[in-house]
């Protein structure tokens, strides 16, 4: 922030009044510079978070579509920042509302409060907020093919008719509709997972929205 304000005050009072170059050359120079620096830290930071956490067992499309959002991620505060001060006069202005706002999306991204349980009036900042989009892509590409095992209050619990066991009732449904049944061989009694593995509940990465949130902080900046 205090660079992009030397730069635009630079720039207004040189540049714009001999027509040197336009704002939105100003804009896109701005914004192209600093995403090599963000691929290089965006890098370093995926190897310090992904391997600790996931491990190197995931194919390796996986692990790049982790570096892909982690990335974005860097991008992603870079516009966001170029967004911010672009209409204010000072970095320490600047600074503060920045930190409002991403408390704000931190805080209703569906994390520490789902959006079922979120007042009817701010269910819209977790719609808006990209941190929604990257933490969803982040875990559904880190959990991908991860099993489900169900807790005791979450399994659905009945006994199948007479005669037969849990398995022999259930087995056509299972088949059909996916899940776990956990003790086939019972004659009542039956526990019944309706997840097998985490990409039934996780089912989006969410990339291209939260490229399109990039971009459009782009756009605000150039207007």
């Amino acid at each position: 922030m205090p660079k992009f304000v030397v730069q635009r005050s630079l720039y207004e009072v040189r540049e714009r009044p001999s027509k040197a170059y336009s704002w939105g050359a100003f804009l896109i120079a701005n914004v192209i510079v600093e995403i090599p620096y963000q691929i290089f830290i965006g890098v370093i930071s995926w190897a310090c978070y992904y391997y600790p956490i996931y491990g190197s067992t995931q194919a390796s499309q996986r692990q790049g579509l982790m570096l892909l959002f982690v990335v974005q991620f860097y991008i992603f505060t870079s516009t966001f920042a170029s967004l911010v001060i672009s209409s204010l006069p000072d970095a320490e202005t600047g600074g503060t509302i920045a930190t409002l706002l991403f408390i704000m999306a931190l805080t209703f991204n569906g994390v520490m409060q789902p959006p079922n349980a979120l007042p009817g009036f701010w269910i819209f900042m977790y719609r808006v907020s990209p941190l929604t989009y990257l933490i969803a892509g982040i875990t559904a590409t880190g959990l991908h093919a991860r099993q489900v095992h169900c807790a005791d209050a979450e399994l659905s619990v009945f006994n199948p008719p007479a005669g037969l066991s849990c398995g022999a009732y259930l087995d056509p449904y299972v088949r059909a509709a996916g899940g776990q049944l956990y003790n086939p061989t019972a004659m009542s009694g039956c526990q019944y997972c309706q997840l097998q593995n985490a990409d039934q509940y996780l089912s989006s990465s969410n990339i291209c929205k939260f490229f399109s949130i990039c971009f459009f902080f782009f756009c605000w900046l150039w207007y």
